[in-house]
């Protein structure tokens, strides 16, 4: 499967596709909208629209699968899926490195991409904060000396050994040149999932430390921790921790903000400011995650009029009585 997410545990094909999830691996195999080849849905109306075809090209008018991947169940409801599925990779190697700062994290990725190549299928960041809170809470013991950042790299091909040589260079390049402070490597499954659990258990060790404002946004790599230390000096004592990690492969930062309840006044002082911000440097305030209910009055930070008048248009023709997941993703009628 070509999608690999903290909630695998618990949630379903379907919904994912509805939100085009991304998941810890779209460096790799992409997003829904590249690897899912057909649907069936059904309208509001009770049609049963059977796109479920399994060719890899089909350009024969328009592809109206793409209406549904990502309207988060608002035009019909999905109830069968064709996904184009990857060979599962023979040889897997997971690396934890820590990182002087951001800059080094951004050399760090660009190396990455240079000498590993195609068997590089993770590239995920997280601040010195995340793995203190999951320490913390959660009990879970980095291997790493204490560093500003870390990274998170995996690497699976179909040669352990050509991979693993290739992964070793990498590491050798990046701790002589000064990119890396330190590290450690699991080939090993055991070892792997423990590295792992760092990075997809940071929004459980931050639910146990408080109220948590969350963000899902994508921006310019380069500007990817901006948002978070502006919020840091913005914020000051107010907020108990304000924390960034995420998939840096795709520009896709997971904000948050904890305090100890929930705090109106604190709420004032995120939004719409990251909304804001994040529209002045052409990102998106929702990279995977959709608008929901909660978030459906900010697509104008992303999105156009006109494109939003589009989109109430295809709601309109397509579910005009509002049946399917009503109040979600378009903003309220003014």
């Amino acid at each position: 499967m070509p999608l690999d997410l903290g909630a695998k545990g618990s949630c379903h094909i379907g919904g994912n596709v509805a939100t085009n999830a991304g998941g810890l691996r779209l460096l790799r195999y992409g997003s829904l909208r590249g690897t899912v080849l057909g649907l069936e849905v059904v309208l509001a109306d009770g049609t049963i629209l059977d796109l479920l075809s399994s060719l890899r090209k089909d350009n024969t008018g328009y592809d109206l699968k793409q209406l549904f991947i990502g309207s988060e169940g608002t035009l019909g409801v999905i109830t069968a899926v064709s996904i184009l599925c990857p060979p599962k990779p023979e040889a897997v190697s997971v690396a934890l490195l820590g990182c002087a700062g951001f800059a080094e994290i951004l050399q760090t990725f660009g190396t990455c991409r240079r000498m590993l190549g195609e068997t590089l299928s993770a590239f995920e960041f997280m601040d010195a904060e995340c793995v203190q809170l999951v320490g913390h809470h959660l009990h879970l013991a980095c291997p790493v000396q204490e560093s500003p950042f870390y990274v998170l790299i995996e690497t699976s091909g179909s040669n352990a050994g050509h991979d693993g040589e290739k992964l070793g260079s990498f590491l050798e390049h990046a701790l002589a040149s000064g990119l890396v402070t330190d590290g450690t490597v699991a080939s090993d499954q055991r070892k792997a999932k423990a590295l792992w659990a760092l990075r997809e258990r940071i929004s459980e060790a931050l639910s146990c430390d408080g109220y948590v404002y969350k963000y899902d946004i994508s921006l310019p790599v380069e500007r990817l921790y901006d948002l978070v230390m502006d919020l840091r000096a913005r914020l000051g004592a107010s907020a108990k921790h304000v924390v960034g990690y995420g998939h840096l492969g795709d520009g896709n930062l997971h904000l948050n903000v904890t305090s100890e309840a929930f705090s109106p006044t604190l709420l004032g002082a995120l939004e719409p400011h990251v909304y804001a911000w994040t529209a002045r440097q052409r990102g998106s305030v929702s990279a995977e995650h959709g608008l929901g209910f909660q978030k459906k009055n900010v697509i104008g930070y992303s999105k156009p009029p006109q494109a939003v008048d589009l989109m109430r248009a295809l709601k309109a023709m397509l579910d005009p009585k509002g049946l399917l997941n009503p109040y979600k993703t378009l903003p309220s009628q003014a």
